[in-house]
């Protein structure tokens, strides 16, 4: 019987350090990853907590689904990030501290735009850019150098920045198919004996390999 991969290993490929899985790496609540998504970074790809995901201070989760491919420099802005613009100035004064501490309540409650959340099958582009509370849907691609300011459709192909659909993938009745056959949910087993097909075949052939009930 063909060996899955094993989700555990922090480091997949053999003599490529740079090449880490999250899901073993993160350690934030506020994090969440699906097994086998990774990052790519010839530096230190085991500081993603800390250079890949800024301004986190909670309570905004960031979610990743299974199997995405983060490349180099892909970073995510969360909702820590923002200041105040409804006054002459945008500079945060209370974090300073000192007596400028004792004024913030300027600083609490400010409008989130609430959890980040990426699909399954999502392939960053080097030095993506995503913007707090944005979703991504499922087998998108985002371009290199993105910024994705709004929401991702499944499937979609994004670039630039602000980033803009440039097309999807499939069309509609075919998204929705794949959708229905969620393959990054079956069984590793299962999954195993179909990598070939799930990399080169057709929705059809998917749906074919589906597992039953």
């Amino acid at each position: 019987m063909p060996v899955p991969a094993d989700p555990t290993v922090l480091h997949p490929m053999p003599g490529q350090p740079r090449v880490v899985l999250l899901k073993p790496l993160v350690t934030s609540p506020l994090i969440d990853v699906g097994e086998f998504s990774y990052y790519d970074d010839p530096d230190d790809p085991t500081a993603f907590e800390t250079r890949n995901v800024l301004y986190h201070y909670g309570p905004e989760k960031l979610v990743i689904g299974k199997y995405c491919a983060l490349g180099t420099g892909t970073r995510f802005l969360m909702n820590g990030a923002n200041h105040r613009m409804d006054g002459p100035s945008t500079f945060p004064f209370p974090t300073m501290g000192g007596s400028w501490a004792e004024h913030f309540d300027l600083l609490t409650g400010l409008p989130g735009r609430g959890d980040t959340v990426v699909g399954n099958d999502v392939w960053f582009g080097h030095g993506s850019t995503v913007l707090p509370g944005v979703r991504i849907g499922h087998g998108a691609i985002i371009a290199a150098g993105s910024v994705v300011t709004s929401d991702v459709p499944d499937y979609g192909i994004v670039g630039g920045n602000p980033a803009r659909l440039i097309r999807t993938r499939y069309d509609a009745g075919d998204i929705a198919r794949l959708l229905a056959v969620a393959w990054w949910d079956w069984p590793a087993a299962h999954l195993t004996r179909h990598v070939r097909m799930v990399m080169s075949g057709s929705v059809a052939d998917l749906e074919a390999a589906a597992p039953g009930d």
